[in-house]
């Protein structure tokens, strides 16, 4: 079942995936390209460019820039931002990010930030690049992979984060998802149950790597200098809520040199968006490149900003709180939601299936609507309501697409929800036929299937089906 609902979610992102190949960027105008490869972690061998201004006095900074989620990220990807902090006078070394050990079931911060290790040791070895002087930057997952590397190795001079999280995995992406619904005009079970309680699910059955990784005691170990930035219209890091936990992290651990700031009309990557975060343009967040290049300048010179006590510039937009996603009871576990579909597709094929063997031998007997009703509904509800809800989940990752929405429900759930009461009140009716069915196959047959209609009610309360 698990390698099933593997294939049915790579799918998924397949479709969902642009399938447009990343270009190698040309050099910029006033600085220079060298190609670099280095050892990650497990040994990996991985290979990336270093953009330096070309005309640059030896000592100078450098920063290692690692990637937001994604398998096999090509280093093009950030190379708007390696381009701007390099004409700010820094020496910037972005890689290619791995597809070996990692992907959307797979992964590990550990190995990911052993591969940012790998690269800080390659960028401290260059040219004109003081080793004292060399941080690393993360953006996104790489908010939690730099602090690993910097509470591992003194040799990380400081760190800067973008769009990073000081939530578990599981609940801020359970929160991103769901946001996004809301924005979409939803409202109700399916944004604030179904999503979590499915994000929950599938971590349980190992479909999502590093569910509960806790970020606030790596942060608590992290000694450098820290910058971190958020945009106000960041869709999948709460903007509101991780500000203060990532700086009661850091102080609970001694860092003094903590710089918070907020971007307005900012993306989670910090960069510009005209809709709210929806659309990301190619240009950074006025002010946000010139921060990182005087940042770290004041680092390397030994003049390290001291903390402060709130976020600098404008108040981000959250219109809704994280949830707990804490893991499963044993009765929402993986492998009883798991055999409870098993159960329904077994109970509710079962009674077309035995009516069309019948009717082929002749001895078919007639029954009534409610079990033809049962069948078919539950049927339609268990397989679609489970394939409609991974939908959702495979292709929310910024802004889910949940189609036409009627009274704060997409027109899809609701019908799925008129099929679960539609399976409720068959299931009754089915169950009272089954008193009244005289011939003993008959009463197995409405036995079964009024059994796979009991079981499904409560499933469909906990799933938010059957919720108004």
């Amino acid at each position: 079942m698990k390698r099933f609902l593997v294939t049915i979610a790579a799918a998924l992102v397949a479709l969902a995936a642009p399938t447009t190949a990343a270009q190698a960027a040309p050099v910029p105008d006033g600085l220079v390209s060298k190609e670099v490869s280095f050892t990650g972690g497990g040994g990996l061998a991985l290979h990336g460019t270093v953009l330096s201004p070309d005309q640059s006095s030896a000592g100078r900074p450098g920063l290692v820039l690692v990637h937001g989620a994604g398998t096999g990220t090509p280093r093009t990807k950030l190379m708007t931002e390696a381009t701007e902090f390099a004409r700010r006078g820094l020496s910037v070394l972005v890689y290619d990010k791995r597809s070996e050990g990692y992907s959307l079931f797979e992964r590990s911060y550990s190995t990911l930030a052993d591969d940012a290790l790998g690269a800080v040791k390659a960028l401290r070895a260059q040219p004109g690049v003081d080793p004292a002087k060399v941080g690393v930057w993360g953006l996104s997952e790489g908010g939690w992979v730099a602090p690993l590397a910097a509470g591992r190795s003194s040799d990380v001079a400081f760190v800067v984060l973008v769009g990073a999280n000081a939530h578990q995995p599981l609940r801020q992406q359970a929160w991103a998802v769901s946001a996004g619904l809301k924005k979409a005009g939803v409202s109700g079970p399916l944004a604030d149950r179904t999503v979590p309680t499915m994000y929950r699910a599938i971590a349980d059955g190992g479909l999502f790597p590093e569910p509960w990784f806790d970020p606030l005691p790596t942060l608590g170990r992290v000694r450098q200098p820290v910058l971190a930035v958020w945009g106000t219209h960041d869709l999948l890091t709460p903007p509101a809520e991780t500000p203060p936990l990532m700086a009661g992290a850091l102080a609970r651990g001694g860092n003094g040199h903590v710089t918070m700031r907020m971007f307005a009309g900012a993306d989670h990557a910090a960069h510009q968006s005209p809709d709210g975060g929806v659309t990301r343009l190619p240009e950074l967040a006025p002010g946000y490149a010139d921060l990182v290049g005087s940042w770290v300048k004041q680092v390397a010179e030994g003049r390290a900003p001291r903390t402060q006590d709130t976020v600098q510039g404008p108040r981000a937009s959250q219109a809704s709180l994280t949830v707990e996603t804490p893991p499963p009871a044993w009765w929402e576990s993986a492998p009883v939601q798991t055999a409870a579909l098993v159960l329904f597709v077994v109970a509710f094929l079962a009674y077309p299936i035995t009516a069309l063997v019948r009717r082929i031998r002749g001895t078919s007997v007639p029954s009534g609507r409610a079990p033809r009703v049962l069948a078919f509904s539950g049927l339609a509800v268990s397989l679609g309501g489970f394939g409609y809800v991974m939908y959702l989940l495979m292709t929310g990752g910024k802004l889910a697409a949940p189609g036409p929405v009627l009274a704060g429900r997409p027109v899809l759930w609701l019908l799925l929800q008129a099929l679960a009461f539609t399976a409720a009140v068959a299931t009754v009716l089915t169950a009272l036929a089954w008193r009244r069915a005289s011939g003993r196959s008959e009463r197995v047959r409405l036995g079964v299937l009024a059994a796979g209609g009991a079981v499904m009610i409560p499933w469909a309360f906990y799933w938010g089906l059957l919720l108004p």
